[in-house]
C-alpha cells in the first residue's frame, strides 16, 4: 500500500516547480481553501438564513478534527518531505499526515451540507473545491494521496455524526443560535 501512496505522490506532486503560476495557485489552494469554507459558513450563518445548517456544518467539522485527533494518538506516518521524497513547495512542521485536517475541514462541512436539503446545491460546489483543496496538498509536497483519502473518511464521519444526532443536538443549537442574536445586539 505504501508503494503505492508514494506512486501516486510522485504523480501528483511532479508537476511541482513546472510553472510558476501553477505552483502559487497550488499553495493558494492548499493553504487558504478552508478559509473559504469558514467565509461561506459566515455568510450563511450571518447573512443568509441557514443559522441552523451553519451550526451542525461547524459541529461535524469538530468531530471530524477530533477523530483525526485520536487516530493521531495511535498512528503516525511521515509526511513526503519526511521521507525525502518530491518537491516541498513551503516549510511545513514534521508532525503525522494521515489524516489531513485541512481535507476533513473542508469535506466535513461540504458533506454536513450535502444532508441538509436547503444547503444541497452548495455542498455540490464545495465537495469540488474540499476534493482540489486536499489534492493541491499533495502537490505542494504536504500530503501522500492516502491522507487525503483519509481526510474524506473522517470528514464524513464527523457529518454523519452530527447529522445522526441532529435532534439531539437541537436543543443546544437553538441556545447557540439565540446567544450569537443576543450577542450581536
Amino acid at each position: 500500500m505504501e508503494k503505492i501512496n508514494q506512486k501516486y505522490f510522485m504523480l501528483i506532486n511532479s508537476f511541482a516547480h513546472q510553472n510558476h503560476l501553477v505552483d502559487m495557485l497550488g499553495l493558494f489552494l492548499g493553504e487558504f481553501m478552508p478559509y473559504a469554507f469558514i467565509a461561506i459558513e459566515v455568510c450563511l450563518y450571518f447573512f443568509g438564513s441557514k443559522k441552523k445548517e451553519s451550526v451542525l456544518a461547524f459541529e461535524a467539522m469538530l468531530i471530524g478534527l477530533g477523530v483525526n485527533q485520536i487516530i493521531g494518538l495511535f498512528y503516525f506516518h511521515n509526511r513526503p518531505f519526511m521521507d525525502h521524497l518530491g518537491i516541498l513547495l513551503h516549510k511545513h512542521a514534521p508532525d503525522s499526515s494521515f489524516p489531513s485536517d485541512h481535507t476533513t475541514f473542508m469535506l466535513s462541512i461540504a458533506f454536513l451540507f450535502l444532508f441538509c436539503k436547503r444547503t444541497r446545491n452548495l455542498s455540490y460546489i464545495l465537495i469540488l473545491l474540499g476534493f482540489i483543496g486536499g489534492f493541491a496538498r499533495v502537490f505542494e509536497g504536504v500530503h501522500y494521496p492516502f491522507d487525503i483519502i483519509g481526510g474524506i473518511i473522517t470528514g464524513l464521519i464527523g457529518a454523519v455524526t452530527v447529522f445522526i444526532f441532529k435532534t439531539k443536538l437541537e436543543p443546544i443549537n437553538n441556545f447557540i443560535v439565540k446567544s450569537i442574536k443576543g450577542f450581536k445586539r
